[in-house]
C-alpha cells in the first residue's frame, strides 16, 4: 500500500496520515520533516527529491503532504490519494487552535523550527492568515489534479468531514483485521 494523504493545511493530514501508517503497519513519511532545515531554511529542489527517493523506496507507505513540486515524482509511485476536503470552519478552527498551542508550547516542528504566538498573531507568516488566503484556491488546485487523466491510474478518496475521515479509517482498519485472519 502507496497512499498520499493531501489537504490544505490544518485538515488533519499528519493525524490520519500517522493513524493509518500505523495501523497497517508501514512507515509515515512526513514531507515538511524532509523539507525543512534549521532556522526555516527550505531543502533544494535536489535535496528533497533525494531524500524522497530514499524513504519511498519501498512497496509500503503513507506519505502526508502535498508539495506540488514533488507530485510528478511522488504521484508515479503511489497506489490512493486521500484529499482530506474538510469545511473551511472545522480547518479555521483547527489551525487557530494548533497556532496558539504551538505558540504557548515553544513545541519544536522539523530541524528545531519552532513557531510563536508573536508570527501567528501578528506577521505575515501567520498559518491564519495563510488559511484565510489560501483555503478555498487550494481546495480548486486539489480538486484539479485528481481530475487530470495522466492520474487516472491512482485510486482518489475524497473525504469531507470528520466522520467521513473515521469511517474511512475504520474501514481500513477493519480490512487490516480480516487480512491478518
Amino acid at each position: 500500500m502507496r497512499i498520499n494523504v493531501i489537504g490544505t493545511s490544518g485538515c488533519g493530514k499528519s493525524t490520519f496520515a500517522r493513524r493509518i501508517a500505523k495501523q497497517q503497519g508501514v512507515p509515515y513519511v512526513e514531507l515538511d520533516a524532509l523539507h525543512w532545515r534549521p532556522n526555516w531554511t527550505e531543502s533544494t529542489d535536489d535535496e528533497l527529491l533525494t531524500r524522497l527517493a530514499e524513504v519511498l523506496s519501498g512497496d509500503e507507505w503513507v506519505l502526508d503532504g502535498n508539495y506540488s513540486k514533488v507530485r510528478p515524482f511522488t504521484w508515479k509511485r503511489v497506489q490512493k490519494v486521500v484529499f482530506l476536503d474538510l469545511p473551511f470552519h472545522i480547518v479555521l478552527y483547527r489551525i487557530i487552535l494548533r497556532s496558539l498551542t504551538r505558540g504557548f508550547k515553544g513545541e519544536e516542528l522539523w530541524a528545531g523550527n519552532k513557531e510563536s504566538l508573536w508570527q501567528h498573531l501578528f506577521t505575515r507568516d501567520s498559518m491564519i492568515l495563510w488559511t484565510l488566503r489560501n483555503f478555498h484556491k487550494n481546495r480548486r488546485k486539489y480538486e484539479a489534479q485528481v481530475n487530470k487523466p495522466e492520474f487516472s491510474d491512482i485510486e482518489f478518496i475524497r473525504l469531507r468531514s470528520r466522520k467521513a475521515v473515521d469511517d474511512c479509517y475504520d474501514q481500513w482498519s477493519s480490512q487490516a483485521i480480516s487480512e491478518a485472519s
